[in-house]
This record gives C-alpha cells, structure tokens and sequence, in this order.
C-alpha cells in the first residue's frame, strides 16, 4: 500500500535513513534506532531530578509506581506518536493544523510553546545548579551563561546527526554510570524498594509531587518531537513494511524509555535511602542533595559524580525542547524561522523567570520553581493526548493501521486520569490561594476564565473530530506559497550554463526571466531550491520527507514548463540552510552564472528568516546576478 501524499500535511522528517528489508536480526533493528534516544533524553531532565528528589525524601520508596505508571504511559503514548508518523507521515502538530480551525490551533501552540519553555527553565536552572555545584560559579552566572548551549547546539546541528547522536549517547551514558555508582554507594534496601511499586498516596502534598513526576516524564513536546522524527526511516509502505516499522519503533522506544525510566528511579531511590532514612524529609532541593550526598554516603565521589550528571542531563534535554519548538511552530502556524532565533527565544524565555527567581527569592526558591514546571507540563498534556488518540483511532486516515478498541480504551483510560489529576491539582490551588487572601476579585477576574478557557478548549478539541463528517480540506502545510506560472517569458542569448535559485515564492517568476533573458534557449539551465526542514539540517541529502517530495513536485513543474517552451532544464535539490547548500551545489557543478532572487527583506525580516545572498555570493566562484 502507498501512501495517499495527496492528504497529507508536511511530514518534517519522513524516510532519510535506509531500512533494507534484507536485513534480519540485530541489524534489522539497528537500523530503526535513533530517534528514541533523541526524545528520551527529555525524560531525565533537571526538571526530573527535582520531582524524584522531593518524592524520594518525602515519601521515601512509596512513590516509585508512579515512575513505573508513567513510564508505561509514556511508552504507550510514544508509540501512538510512532503509529502517527508512520502511517501518515506527519507529526501531531501537523495532524491538528488539518482538523482544528486556525484559531485553535493558534491556542494549541501557544500551549505547547508554554511546555517546552516550561522545560527549558528545568535545563536553564539544571545547568546553573550544576556549574555551581562543580565550579563554584554563582547561580545568577550560570542561568545567563546558559544561553551559550543555544549555540552549541546549533553548532552540533550543523555538523551532522552521526556527531549529534554519538554527543547524546555519550551524555547518556555519563548519566546512567554516574547514578549507577550513586546506588552502589547508597546500599539501598532491596526490599522496600520492591513495595514502592505497590500503589499508594500519602496526601495530598504527595499527589502533588505526583502530578509533577507525571508531567516531568510524560512530556507534552516530546509527543510532537518523537511524531516527526520516526520518519527518518525510509520504509516499506506495504501493509507488512508497516507492521514491521510499528513493531521495531516500539522496541526503539521500549529501550530509550526504560534507560529513563532506571536513571529517574535511581534519583528516587537515591533520595528515599539517602535522605528519608536519614529523617531529612523536606531535601527538594538539587542543591541541598548535593551537599548532603558526601557526609552521608562517606564518599568526595558521591557529590561530584551528581554535579556531573546534573550538567549532562542539562546538556542533553536542551535538544528535545529546540526541534520540539521547530516542529510546533511550523506544524501550527506554517512558520519558519532560523533555528538560532528559535532557540535564543525559548532560553531566553526560561532564563528570565529563573533570574527573577534567584534575585528576588534567593537560590533556595529553584528548587520549588523546578517542581513547578513539571507541573505546568502535567497541566499541558491533555491538549497534546486527547488530538493524538482521536488521530491515531481514525480508521480512514490510518489506511486500516489505526489502534484498536483495547489500545483505544486504554488510551483514554491515562487520559482521564491525566486531565482529572490535573483538575483536582488546579481546585485545591484555586482554594488555597483563595483561602489565604481576602481579595479574591484578581482570581474570578484571571485565573476562573483561564480555567473555564481551558476546560472549553478540552471539551470541543475532543468533539471537534468526532463531528467532522466531511472530508477534510487540504491544507499548504509546505511553508512556500503555490507555485507560480512560467509561461510565455521572452529571452536573449547569453550564458551557457546558468544555475537559478528557487524559493517559490512570487519572485520565481521574475528570477527566472531574467536568467532566460541572459542565455536565451541556447544555454542550459540548472534549477535549484534548498530543502530546509528540521530534518534537512539534521541529515542532510538523505532526508527523503513529505517537504522534499513537495519541492521537487514544484521543480519538475517548472522544468516541464520551461521545456514546453524550449529551454534545456535540469533541477537540483540542496538540503539545509541555503548558505550552505547552493555554493556546494554551485561549486560541484560547471557554471557560467548563479542568478538569485532578492526578497527584498528589512533588518528585521534578515534576522528572523536569514539572508543568503551575502553568503552565497562570498562561497561561490561565478558571477552572481540578483534578480
């Protein structure tokens, strides 16, 4: 069975890395590894360190099957995500942006903009925590310098996936050596550890911290993140490759989940057997664990071995906030923007509560506000769960791969629980914060319509696909305008072979003109566009996504035009950002001229969007000519 293209939205990373059905056993499933591991170093955040901290000390081992519960909730979630991205070869934002209205889908994105910023103020002040923990460095220091690991991010982007995944494992591994050696140290008993998985709810105070190990682990943005980067893999679209693809990205998940799931039950454990056997009880706090690990555990190993993987878990969960942000906002809005503006955003958007945190309540307030961001998190993930499972249980768009009834019940079974925890979190917040002053007109006046808001937005993004009877209309997801005609344009001889930059966008046909105006029908033309999509800067020419099919759709409508009028066309796509891409492709190739459309963009639109013309021109060795 082939893939309907036609109903499909832009899918961001869609079959870049090769699965040869002739491979069998380990290399088979070596060959669907990967982007598991990308999400999963989400699920061992700074933002998990602080919930499992609080959980263990207060409660001891007692909240372990909340971890077990949420990492079988994530599991099932991320293969609904798999599932998604598999059969239709879009990512959840984009699945939305084909049902909902542009307005709500606007509301869904600034929800899911809130998510990911909510974890990377975990990352801003993991970061800070640890740096100070193992330099000494002030924790104002740290949060501003925070801001750098946007760029070496970008810079690990740029320099290929195999770079980018070898620098992710690595962290991993220092992570999981450092908790494992923790545990060694901390002897804890086996026994009671065994009745944590027993479930059970102290109070209240525990629900709470519940809620945020919830939130911490069953991230909303890795839902979106992990939705588009299963399709890296190139599969066999048949009913059997497809089975195939659900089965080996259930194990890649089962795998990358269950290292998550040991290094936050190593945190927790930790705590439980180093602090609440102890009687410290209220140790939420990074800072206070570290402190105390050595006197405790008689060992200098104990807390420099925590600031380190504090500093890994730091580094790594940055990834899974920058590709979600991408992913979402290109998904919901049909925008792109260079990727270092998207990321200096989102930093800067978690470093500024973090800074008013540390100045106006002191480094002992991080500890509270980590907790609070997972619960944000929690609070956001029926808006991603409740789409993804109507999505995923549509047997029309699903070519007869959608979940069954068990798996459907199942699904909204965690939904339910999901969203009622979450409420009855928000009412007891609500009365508390009523309790404790005597002007409660701010909270009917912002926080009652919020919460009426949001539970509107619940109720009709659930009905909404159940409604939709018609067939759904098909939507640009591609973020070009349509193509533009390239009829009847008159031209004068002159070069031989000229390469012509592409963007299609309206200056196409004026580019174009000009180019055929300098080589008339004698040349040869060379037609070139850039694929920039997440998946693009992270693989490179082995990206083959709904974008990529896209692009070269419109290339060789153009070609076939201009053939049609006699000219001699050949088309040629880069991938990643145009600076790059079409000097390479200029420099391989034989030709006498570049010609590039100016878009005639102002200062602000340069930073936002980048420029090329500078670029390119200062890379390649022909003549330019802007159009």
């Amino acid at each position: 069975m082939k893939n309907d293209n036609s109903r499909k939205s832009l899918g961001e990373v869609h079959g870049s890395v090769h699965t040869s059905s002739g491979k069998s056993g380990w290399k088979r499933v070596l060959a669907f590894l990967g982007p598991a591991y990308l999400v999963s170093v989400g699920y061992m955040d700074p933002g998990n360190w602080a919930t499992d901290i609080a959980g263990g000390s207060a409660f001891g081992y007692s909240l372990l099957w909340v971890l077990l519960m949420s990492n079988i909730m994530a599991l099932l979630l991320q293969s609904l995500c798999t599932r998604l991205g598999i059969v239709r070869g879009v990512d959840l934002a984009q699945a939305s942006r084909e049902v909902y209205p542009p307005f709500v889908n606007f509301v869904l994105w600034i929800l899911a903009e809130i998510a990911i910023a909510a974890c990377d103020l975990a990352e801003v002040i993991g970061m800070a925590i640890g740096l100070n923990l193992l330099f000494g460095l002030p924790i104002t220091w740290g949060v501003c310098i925070t801001v750098l690991d946007s760029f070496l991010l970008l810079f690990l982007l740029n320099k290929g996936i195999r770079k980018m995944e070898a620098f992710i494992v690595c962290l991993i591994f220092i992570i999981g050596l450092s908790f494992f050696l923790e545990l060694f140290f901390a002897k804890p008993d086996v026994g009671a550890v065994l009745t944590g998985f027993v479930p059970s709810m102290p109070n209240n105070a525990a629900l709470y911290i519940a809620i945020g190990i919830i939130g911490a682990t069953v991230m909303p943005h890795n839902l979106y993140l992990h939705s588009s980067l299963v399709q890296t893999r190139e599969i066999d679209m048949s009913p059997k490759g497809i089975k195939r693809a659900l089965r080996l990205n259930f194990l890649d998940s089962a795998i990358a989940l269950n290292l998550a799931f040991f290094v936050n039950a190593a945190i927790l454990i930790l705590a439980a057997s180093v602090f609440f056997k102890n009687g410290l009880y209220e140790v939420a706090d990074i800072t206070d664990a570290h402190k105390l690990l050595q006197g405790l555990l008689g060992t200098q190993w104990a807390p420099i071995l925590f600031a380190i993987a504090l500093i890994a878990a730091g580094q790594s969960s940055t990834l899974t906030g920058t590709l979600a942000g991408q992913v979402v906002m290109e998904g919901y809005l049909n925008l792109r923007i260079q990727p270092w503006v998207r990321r200096l955003a989102t930093r800067l958007i978690a470093i500024i509560p973090a800074l008013f945190t540390v100045i106006y309540y002191g480094e002992n307030g991080l500890g509270e506000l980590l907790v609070l961001s997972q619960v944000v998190l929690s609070l956001q993930l029926g808006f991603a769960m409740i789409p993804l499972i109507h999505f995923v249980s549509d047997k029309k768009t699903m070519n007869g791969h959608h979940i069954k009834w068990p798996m459907r019940i199942l699904s909204w079974i965690i939904t339910i629980i999901i969203v009622g925890l979450n409420a009855k979190l928000v009412i007891d917040e609500v009365q508390k914060w009523m309790a404790s002053t005597q002007d409660s007109v701010y909270i009917y006046a912002l926080v009652i319509p919020l919460i009426i808001g949001a539970a509107l937005l619940l109720i009709y993004i659930t009905i909404k696909p159940i409604l939709i009877k018609k067939e759904r209309k098909k939507r640009n997801m591609v973020p070009h305008v349509k193509q533009n005609s390239l009829m009847n344009i008159t031209s004068v001889e002159g070069y031989f072979h000229i390469a012509i930059a592409v963007d299609f966008s309206t200056a196409d046909r004026k580019t174009i003109s000009a180019a055929l105006q300098m080589g008339g029908k004698q040349a040869e033309y060379t037609l070139i566009h850039s694929v920039e999509t997440p998946g693009a800067l992270l693989y490179g020419k082995d990206i083959k996504d709904l974008e990529t099919e896209s692009d070269t759709h419109v290339l060789e409508t153009y070609k076939q035009e201009l053939e049609n009028q006699g000219y001699t066309i050949e088309v040629a796509l880069g991938f990643g950002s145009p600076k790059k891409s079409i000097p390479q492709l200029i420099n391989k190739g034989e030709f006498d001229l570049l010609v590039l459309g100016g878009h005639g963009h102002t200062l602000f639109k340069d930073l936002l969007l980048g420029t090329t013309v500078d670029s390119v021109r200062h890379n390649v060795d022909i003549p330019v000519f802007i159009a």
